[in-house]
């Protein structure tokens, strides 16, 4: 009986700990670290989102937050899906496609914003390439595999606007990682390449021009070009059973953002981590990542985004997306029962 209780004070304690840190960030920050929930974040080491995350636990916003985040370094975006689909993590960074996906098939993963950013198109400073009609003839190199998101738009766009089929005769394109594809657009072996924004960054750092963001194909297709494309995924049952350090991970995360909109100081901090090779690199890669810091997230924004799910749907059939032609309900987390 002496047992009991004595177990059931300890709890008793541990939550009063717990929701005073809530209310206090300061008292949090005291708090030892066994004394706080544990949320795992599976992570790339030198990717982006470490330099989020890497500000968090820099500037103990975790703490302060009622949480004790801890980074599990993974090998690639697969693993990554992989470990948190196993449990061995709680938290990754994907894209609500992948979300629904998952949940059409039954495993209720959500979403919650990390950024707007995708990518860009771009070209050598000197190259005669204007606008998206003169891809004609042209060898376009494109980060990921046919049916990456961006490639999907981009032909939409060639053919709605210009009539061309670049995947059918009308462009050469080259499918591949984006740092080889960054090699070869500046040997002069590509006339363009559609790559993932910290790629397209180091570009434009090297002087190369960027023709279009892949922001603005969704502007020009139509489609809301403000709506979070990648975002921080965890489970349903993870996130329902652990309200607090949910709410602790996304207030931990939004000081960071905030931190990084205003501070030079804190980039400073991360250059090791941005492994930028000179200045103008390192300055791009900040202002991108900045551009990207997500303003808005309500019903609009889910709306929009459940609007680009069906034309992507519809661009890349059962390939990308499944038996399931619209956005799976509860892709994005709400907070609700």
């Amino acid at each position: 009986m002496a047992t009991g209780c004595t177990r059931r004070t300890t709890l008793l304690a541990a939550g009063a700990l717990l929701a005073a840190a809530m209310a206090d960030p300061v008292r949090a920050a005291a708090l030892p670290a066994a004394a706080l929930p544990v949320v795992r974040a599976g992570v790339l080491k030198f990717g982006t989102v470490s330099w989020e995350l890497d500000t968090v636990r820099a500037n103990r916003f975790d703490e302060a937050a009622g949480i004790d985040l801890q980074l599990v370094e993974l090998a690639g975006n697969p693993a990554t899906q992989v470990a948190l689909q196993a449990g061995g993590v709680d938290v990754i960074v994907s894209d609500w496609l992948w979300v629904s996906r998952m949940r059409s098939t039954g495993q209720a993963l959500s979403f919650i914003p990390y950024s707007t950013a995708v990518g860009a198109l771009v070209v050598p400073a000197g190259s005669p390439i204007t606008g998206i009609g003169d891809l004609k003839g042209k060898r376009i190199g494109v980060a990921g595999s046919p049916l990456d998101k961006s490639w999907l738009l981009l032909k939409a766009l060639a053919g709605d606007r210009h009539g061309l089929a670049l995947d059918r005769g009308d462009a050469q394109p080259f499918f591949a990682a984006p740092p080889l594809l960054n090699r070869k657009l500046a040997d002069g072996e590509m006339d363009a390449v559609l790559t993932y924004w910290p790629f397209a960054a180091r570009l434009e750092a090297q002087g190369m021009r960027v023709l279009m963001t892949v922001s603005d194909m969704l502007t020009a297709l139509g489609q809301p070009a403000d709506v979070p494309s990648i975002g921080y995924v965890f489970r349903e049952e993870w996130a329902r059973a652990n309200p607090a350090a949910l709410a602790g991970f996304q207030a931990a995360t939004a000081r960071a953002k905030t931190l990084l909109a205003e501070s030079d100081a804190a980039w400073q901090r991360l250059a090791p981590l941005m492994q930028a090779e000179d200045d103008a690199t390192f300055r791009t890669l900040r202002d991108r990542y900045r551009e990207g810091i997500p303003r808005r997230w309500g019903p609009a924004e889910r709306d929009g985004a459940a609007k680009l799910y069906t034309l992507l749907a519809k661009l890349g059939g059962r390939e990308l997306v499944g038996d399931a032609p619209t956005i799976a309900p509860g892709t994005f987390w709400t907070g609700g029962a």
